[in-house]
């Protein structure tokens, strides 16, 4: 699947719930964009209590061509509360696909509220990641509170849902299908179409048959024992 064809923005703002995986989606997206001859930034702006982090895939994103900015440069393993200057890159050399990793609450997404008079002037979307299996956002009303918030706290309007249902190893075709009933249910409700459904390659053929698209990932982000 081609990741133009369903993100045809130049910059994408991935943000939700934590433990959504968004993380695991802002590096699939970027890796794919690369892969499709796409000069690619990847921002990793996930500053507030992140679990996983798309800087841990520097090596991967570097040797496919992304260009990564950190909120720690100098230890992977730091959080530091602070934005990298490079970010202003991203919003000055449009000769760039920008993919922002946003932090996976209201409190995180005020990252984006600093930046808004420049997203204003920006070819952006702002996605919803959504995991019907993560208890505070498995339901229609969860959901949509919680995506309301995040557009409350940033300033910016939702655009898309991506349907990234998931039980890490033990996921299966059911699970992304249960997602995609959640993700039709909340699009329905405010508006805000889904942009695509995320599965293992080795799940995507089994839902070929959904309405939306299906983008195939790999699992990069590891949990520290693996």
């Amino acid at each position: 699947m081609c990741a133009a064809a369903f993100c045809t923005h130049r910059l994408t703002l991935v943000t939700g719930h934590y433990g959504t995986g968004k993380t695991e989606f802002a590096v699939n997206l970027a890796l794919a964009l690369a892969a499709e001859g796409q000069a690619v930034t990847l921002a990793d702006l996930d500053i507030v209590n992140p679990y996983f982090r798309s800087r841990e895939r520097r090596p991967e994103l570097q040797q496919a061509g992304v260009r990564l900015i950190s909120s720690s440069q100098a230890c992977s393993d730091a959080d530091v509360p602070a934005l990298p200057a490079e970010l202003l890159g991203v919003f000055q050399d449009r000769s760039r696909r920008g993919v922002l990793d946003i932090g996976g609450d209201p409190v995180g997404a005020r990252v984006l509220a600093r930046f808004r008079p420049q997203l204003l002037n920006e070819d952006y979307q702002l996605l919803y990641v959504l995991n019907a299996n993560r208890p505070e956002v498995r339901t229609m009303e969860s959901a949509i509170s919680y995506l309301r918030g995040i557009e409350t706290v940033t300033g910016l309007t939702c655009s898309g849902i991506v349907n990234n249902t998931h039980l890490c190893g033990e996921t299966t075709a059911a699970d992304v299908r249960k997602g995609a009933a959640l993700a039709e249910a909340v699009s329905a409700a405010t508006g805000i179409g889904i942009v695509c459904h995320t599965a293992r390659q080795d799940l995507a053929p089994l839902l070929s048959d959904l309405p939306e698209t299906v983008f195939p990932i790999q699992i990069y982000m590891k949990k520290p024992w693996e």
